[in-house]
C-alpha cells in the first residue's frame, strides 16, 4: 500500500522529517519498505529560472533561429540561440541554465550544455511545455505574465509539489490502516504518546451537506443482506464531467492511481483518504431508478468495465437495476453499460459494506484484484458508509457543479456495534513484559480512540472501533496498545536464558541433507512441488476412495481443492512442465507429505521420491549411444539411498499394480521400504509427460530410522591383490539374480565382496525351453593375507554345488 507524506500533512501536524515518519510508522507495525520522493512534474523543473528577453534577433547564419540574450537575475544576460517561431523582445520566460536535466513529456531526459549553434554560442535553452513535461504542446515557448521576476526557480512559478510516498507492507488483519486518515489516526495516537504531540486529527467536515430537491430519488431492494449488510446510496445530477483539479490528481497520482475525470477521481480519493470504496451508476442508465442487491443464477454473463464476458458464479453478489440486468460485482469490479462517461450529468453514487467472504470469492475467481476488492477483503468499517458518501457528495458539488436529487438511502437492518471485550491489567504486563502504570494504558487507549464501558482495580472493558475488524480477543487489544507504547520501549533483559533439550541425532533434516546430498551428487534436482491438487485425478486417473480424499476450500484456485494423496501426480506434472521447455533428460527428487484421511482423523506421511526419464547421461559424443534411463538405472540409485543411512538388507517383491507398468518393493517383514518402477504410459501421458517415466517411492521414516540407529564405520582399504571368478549358471527362468546372490554370500563369507551380473543369455534352442543363462562375477578378498587359488577354488566349487541343488541350476562350461 502506498501512502502520501502531504496527504497525511492534511489531517495531522507533522514537522518531522520524512525518515522519522518512517521510523515511527514502522514501530507502530505499518512497517514502510521503501520511500521514494516524487513530484508533481519530474525532475522538479531543478536549473530552469524566470528569464527576461532582453534583445531579440535574427539569427546571422540561420533563417529560422532567433539570437537572444535573457537575462536570469544574476546579472549576466545569457546568450541564448532559439528556434521557437514566437520567441520576442521584452518576453518572460523560462529558460533551462546549462548543466539542468530536462525531462520531457516524450522522449530521453536532455541535459542541457553549453555549445554553439550555427557559429554562436548557445547558454541555455528557453523552453516549451513539452520540453519541461508540464504540458503537451511544442507550438511555441511558454510565455508567462510580464510580472513574473527574472531569475524566480521556475518550481515556484509552476507550483511544483514535492511529496514522498511510502510503501507500506501492510499485514491483512490491519482493515483500519488501509486509508490515509486510518495511517493518519495511528501515526497521531504514537505522536502523542511518545512524542508529545497534541495527536489531534482533522476530519473533513460534511456539516455543509443538504439535500437539494429529492426527483430522483432511486428505490433501493437488498435481497441479500448477509452479503451486504449495510448499503448506503444517494442521487447526484446535473453534474459536469471534466478533468480534476491538479491537487485532486497529484494526490492520486502519488499513490499510483491514474486520474480519469473529476467524478472517478472523487470515488478513488475517498477510497484513499477513507478507506471506504464507492461506485457511481450512470444514472440515466439504471432501468426503473430501481436497484436490486442480489446473487444471479450460476453461469450468467456479465460484461465487465475491461469489456470481458464473464460467467457468474451462483455466490457472485451482484448489484442489478429494475430489470434485474447485472450493472457491477458489488464491491469488485463495474459494467461497461453503467458506468461514468464524458456524457454523464446525473449518477447514483453507492456506498456500501460487503461481507468479505463474498468478495474476496469473486474477487479470485474472475481474477479482478481491485484496490475496491482488496479493502473489503480485509474488512471495512460499516460505520462510515453515510459519512463517506456525504463527503464525495460534497466533493462532487464543489469540483463538478453537482445537486444532490435525492435523500441519503441507508439500508441497514441490523446495525453492526463495537465489539466489547475485557482485558485484565495483569495479563497487559505480562504479554508486553513492561509493568505498565493505569493511567498509562487509559492514555493509550484514548489515544486509540476505543472507549472503555468498564473498569475495575483488575480489568477494564473497551469498546473496539468498527474500523478494526481483527481485534476481538483481549490479545489483540495488548497488541493495539504495545504497538503504541512501543516495541523499542520494552526494554531487553541482559540476562539470556536457555534450557538444554535432547533430541535424535542425526535429527530428520540431518538426513534430509544427507540423502540430498548425495542425490545431488548424481545429478539429481531437488524439487519442492504443490500440496494442493486437483480431486478429478484422484477420481479418474488414479482412483483413491473418495472417504480417503482431503478437501479444502481453496479460494485461490478453485480446481485445486485436495490436498495430494500421492506425490506422482505433481511430480509428473513437474516433468511435463520441463518437457515442454525442452528439458528432456531429468533426474528430479522430492522430499514432502502426502496426506489422507482416514475415518475421522487425517494422517500426514513424509516421502522421499525418485524420478528419471530421458538418458541416462548427458548429451556427448563421448556416449552418443548412451541408452535411455530404465528400471535398473533407478535401482542403482534407490540402493544407494538405502545404503548411504545404513539399510543393507531387505526382501524383494515384484509387483505390477498402478500406478506401475512394472515395479519392485523392498520390504522389511511387513513394512515397505521403497515401492520403485516404471509409471503406466497412460497416467504419465495424461499428466502430460512426453517420454517414459521411472518412479521411486520410499517411506521417509524408516530412512530417518536407520540413520539414527547405525554408526559410521571406517575401515582401512585393502593392501592384498583381489581375485576374481566368472560362473555362468543355466537357470529356471523364474530364478532371479538375487537368489543367486545370496547363496553366494552365504557360501563365500567374509571373504566375497562382491558378485555381478554382466550377462543375460535366452536362447531356447540351445539352453531349453524356459531357461536362461546368468554370467556372474564373483570377487575375493582378505585383509590380511593374499589369498590362494585353492582357498577360492574351494568356495567356487561350494557355491556351484548350492546352485545345483538349491535352484538347479546347471553350470556352462
Amino acid at each position: 500500500m502506498q501512502v502520501s507524506l502531504n496527504w497525511l500533512r492534511d489531517y495531522v501536524d507533522i514537522n518531522l522529517t520524512p525518515e522519522e515518519v518512517a521510523g515511527i510508522l514502522t514501530e507502530i507495525g505499518l512497517e514502510v519498505e521503501g520511500e521514494e520522493k516524487i513530484q508533481s512534474i519530474e525532475g522538479g523543473l531543478e536549473g530552469v529560472v524566470v528569464g527576461h528577453v532582453v534583445t531579440c534577433g535574427q539569427h546571422p547564419n540561420a533563417d529560422r533561429l532567433s539570437l537572444t540574450t535573457v537575462d536570469v537575475g544574476n546579472g549576466e544576460p545569457l546568450q541564448i540561440v532559439c528556434g521557437a517561431p514566437n520567441v520576442a523582445q521584452g518576453q518572460k520566460v523560462l529558460v533551462a541554465t546549462v548543466g539542468t536535466t530536462l525531462y520531457p513529456t516524450e522522449g530521453d531526459p536532455l541535459t542541457i550544455k553549453k555549445g554553439k549553434i550555427r557559429g554562436e554560442v548557445s547558454q541555455g535553452m528557453i523552453c516549451a511545455e513539452d520540453e519541461l513535461g508540464i504540458g503537451t504542446s511544442h507550438d511555441g515557448i511558454l510565455v508567462l505574465p510580464e510580472e513574473t521576476v527574472a531569475g524566480t526557480p521556475a518550481s515556484e512559478v509552476m507550483k511544483v509539489e514535492t511529496d514522498y510516498v511510502y510503501e507500506i507492507g501492510l499485514t491483512p488483519n490491519r482493515s483500519d490502516a488501509t486509508n490515509h486518515i486510518g495511517v493518519a489516526k495511528d501515526l497521531g495516537a504514537a505522536l502523542k504518546i511518545n512524542y508529545d504531540h497534541s495527536g489531534d486529527i482533522k476530519l473533513p467536515s460534511i456539516n455543509d451537506f443538504k439535500v437539494n430537491n429529492t426527483d430522483d430519488t432511486v428505490e433501493v431492494d437488498v435481497r441479500n443482506t448477509g452479503a451486504a449488510p449495510r448499503y448506503a446510496g444517494v442521487s447526484i445530477t446535473g453534474l459536469k464531467i471534466a478533468e480534476s483539479p491538479d491537487w485532486l490528481k497529484n494526490k492520486l497520482r502519488a499513490v499510483g492511481v491514474r486520474p480519469i475525470n473529476n467524478v472517478v477521481d472523487i470515488t478513488n480519493f475517498v477510497l484513499h483518504e477513507l478507506g471506504q470504496p464507492l461506485h457511481a451508476f450512470d444514472l440515466d442508465k439504471v432501468s426503473g431508478k430501481k436497484i436490486i442487491v442480489e446473487t444471479l443464477p450460476q453461469d450468467t454473463v456479465f460484461r465487465s468495465l475491461d469489456e470481458v464476458d464473464r460467467k457468474l458464479q451462483a455466490t457472485d453478489l451482484m448489484i442489478c437495476d429494475g430489470n434485474k440486468h447485472g450493472m457491477c460485482i458489488g464491491g469488485v469490479f463495474g459494467g461497461i453499460n453503467s458506468g461514468v462517461s464524458d456524457s454523464t450529468t446525473s449518477i447514483f453514487l453507492e456506498s456500501a459494506h460487503f461481507n468479505p467472504a463474498y468478495i474476496r470469492r469473486s474477487s479470485m475467481h474472475h481474477n479482478l484484484r481491485t484496490d475496491a476488492a482488496k479493502v473489503f477483503e480485509k474488512g471495512s468499517d460499516p460505520n462510515i458508509c453515510v459519512y463517506a458518501l456525504k463527503r464525495a457528495a460534497l466533493l462532487m458539488q464543489e469540483l463538478a457543479g453537482g445537486v444532490i436529487s435525492s435523500e441519503v438511502i441507508d439500508i441497514y437492518p441490523n446495525p453492526i456495534e463495537p465489539v466489547r471485550v475485557t482485558v485484565s491489567y495483569s495479563e497487559v504486563n505480562t504479554l508486553i513484559g513492561v509493568d505498565l502504570d493505569k493511567s498509562k494504558i487509559h492514555e493509550i487507549l484514548d489515544a486509540l480512540e476505543m472507549e472503555r464501558f468498564e473498569e475495575t482495580d483488575t480489568y477494564f472493558g473497551v469498546l473496539v472501533p468498527t474500523n478494526k475488524s481483527d481485534v476481538t480477543r483481549p490479545a489483540d487489544v495488548i497488541e493495539e496498545i504495545l504497538r503504541i507504547y512501543g516495541l523499542n520501549s520494552v526494554p531487553v533483559n541482559d540476562r539470556i536464558s536457555m534450557s538444554m533439550s535432547y533430541g535424535v541425532h542425526p535429527s530428520p533434516a540431518d538426513v534430509r541433507n544427507l540423502v540430498g546430498n548425495l542425490l545431488a551428487a548424481n545429478g539429481f534436482i531437488e524439487c519442492m512441488n504443490l500440496s494442493l491438487s486437483q480431486s478429478t485425478y484422484y477420481q479418474e486417473l488414479l482412483p483413491v476412495p473418495e472417504e480417503e480424499l482431503v478437501y479444502i476450500h481453496n479460494t485461490s484456485s478453485v480446481s485445486l481443492d485436495v490436498m495430494r494423496p500421492t506425490m506422482l501426480i505433481p511430480m509428473l506434472e513437474t516433468v511435463a512442465h520441463n518437457q515442454n521447455r525442452q528439458q528432456l533428460d531429468l533426474k528430479l527428487f522430492e522430499f514432502g507429505k502426502q496426506y489422507r484421511r482416514s475415518e475421522e482423523t487425517f494422517v500426514e506421511e513424509e516421502r522421499l521420491i525418485l524420478t528419471l526419464t530421458g538418458k541416462r547421461s548427458p548429451e556427448s559424443w563421448l556416449n552418443a549411444a548412451d541408452k535411455d534411463s530404465d528400471i535398473y538405472t533407478l535401482k542403482a540409485f534407490v540402493q544407494q539411498v538405502l545404503q548411504r543411512v545404513g539399510i543393507t538388507s531387505y526382501q524383494e517383491v515384484t509387483m505390477t499394480d498402478a500406478p506401475y507398468t512394472y515395479a519392485v518393493q523392498y520390504k522389511r517383514g511387513r513394512d515397505v521400504l521403497v515401492t520403485f518402477g516404471q509409471v503406466e504410459a497412460k497416467i504419465a501421458q495424461a499428466l502430460g509427460a512426453k517420454t517414459s517415466v521411472f518412479y521411486a517411492d520410499f517411506a521417509a521414516k524408516p530412512l530417518f530410522k536407520s540413520a539414527q540407529r547405525g554408526k559410521l564405520k571406517v575401515q582401512e582399504p585393502v593392501k592384498f591383490p583381489s581375485m576374481r571368478r566368472d560362473l555362468a549358471l543355466v537357470v529356471a527362468q523364474t530364478v532371479k539374480f538375487q537368489d543367486i546372490a545370496v547363496l553366494a554370500a552365504k557360501t563365500g563369507k567374509k571373504l566375497l565382496k562382491s558378485v555381478n551380473l554382466f550377462d543375460v543369455y535366452e536362447n531356447e534352442e540351445q539352453l531349453g525351453a524356459g531357461k536362461k543363462s546368468y554370467a556372474i562375477s564373483l570377487t575375493f578378498e582378505d585383509a590380511n593375507k593374499t589369498l590362494k587359488d585353492k582357498e577360492v577354488d574351494k568356495i567356487m566349487n561350494q557355491l556351484i554345488r548350492q546352485c545345483e541343488q538349491q535352484l538347479g541350476a546347471s553350470i556352462r562350461r
